[in-house]
């Protein structure tokens, strides 16, 4: 752009010294310079608006990376910390077998906790690469969905009733590592940004005879219109990292997008037809029965 800038400059000059010639002959030469100036201006303002536009997104790119390390020493410290407290409370102290027995069942809540952050970031690199781990097979939905709710109520330790299923049996030819990863990021979020009595509402259904429609519903304070493409990016969070009471990475909701896109599918965000709370709809490319 200062290349470009400094031979405008000198172009307009020669274009003023010139230009009283036009009178005496020399138009030609005018309206030639003229054309080039006004090529030249136009590839200055061009390169202005993709440094603006490379500016911006480095700026949201340090943000984000910036919010993803807060978030990331966070994930890592929380667990090491309470781990690191019951081992010395444990060596130190006289315990009951109840209260040791408490104290292995937090432990390993924490190690869980490091081991989804890990899980999280592992995933979300091999779906960058491109990676493809297992083959794709033919995978009953309504099956998967049923095995990743016990598990998110296992994690969280709320009865299996919050997680209400309306299941019909659908095929989806796919990876069963990526059809997990995409419905077990989403009742993550579900339960986790649920109300403060959570409940999560979770369908499936045969649209156009062969495409499975999922929709995981919540009954929390849902998302504005105006964030609904951008919680899909890589480390983006709502909010102000050092903030948030509720753990995260901002990876999930990207890995869903990212796995839907590659299993041909799409996914989108709406509010709730009565009530707060967001709905999930993940579309995916389904098989016919072997019944039918």
């Amino acid at each position: 752009m200062i290349v470009l800038l400094i031979v405008l400059t000198v172009g307009w000059v020669l274009l003023a010294v010139f230009g009283a010639l036009s009178e005496t002959g020399s138009s030609a030469f005018y309206w030639v310079a003229l054309s080039l100036g006004t090529v030249f201006i136009g590839l200055l303002l061009l390169g202005v608006v993709l440094y603006l536009v490379l500016s911006i997104k480095a700026i949201n790119l340090t943000h984000r990376q910036s919010n993803f390390i807060d978030s990331v020493t966070h994930e890592l410290k929380s667990p090491i910390a309470s781990m690191k407290l019951y081992l010395q409370t444990l060596t130190r102290r006289s315990l009951s077998r109840e209260e040791r027995s408490d104290f292995y069942c937090f432990m390993l809540e924490d190690v869980e906790r490091l081991d989804l952050l890990i899980n999280q970031v592992l995933d979300a690199r091999r779906l960058e690469s491109g990676r493809a781990d297992g083959e794709v097979e033919d995978v009953p939905l309504a099956d998967l969905l049923r095995q990743c709710a016990e598990a998110v109520c296992l994690r969280y330790r709320v009865p299996k009733e919050t997680i209400e299923l309306d299941l019909q049996e659908c095929i989806v030819p796919a990876r069963q590592m990526d059809l997990d990863m995409i419905f077990r990021n989403l009742l993550d979020n579900a339960i986790k940004y649920a109300g403060a009595e959570p409940l999560v509402e979770v369908s499936l259904e045969r649209a156009a005879g062969r495409n499975a429609v999922v929709r995981i519903c919540d009954n929390g304070r849902g998302i504005p219109h105006k964030l609904r493409r951008k919680i899909f990016g890589r480390f983006v969070r709502l909010g102000f990292e050092l903030q948030r009471e509720k753990p995260g990475t901002g990876l999930g909701l990207y890995i869903v997008r990212t796995a839907v896109r590659r299993l041909r599918g799409r996914v989108r965000v709406r509010d709730r037809d009565k009530g707060p709370g967001t709905v999930f709809e993940v579309r995916l490319p389904g098989k016919p029965l072997a019944t039918e």
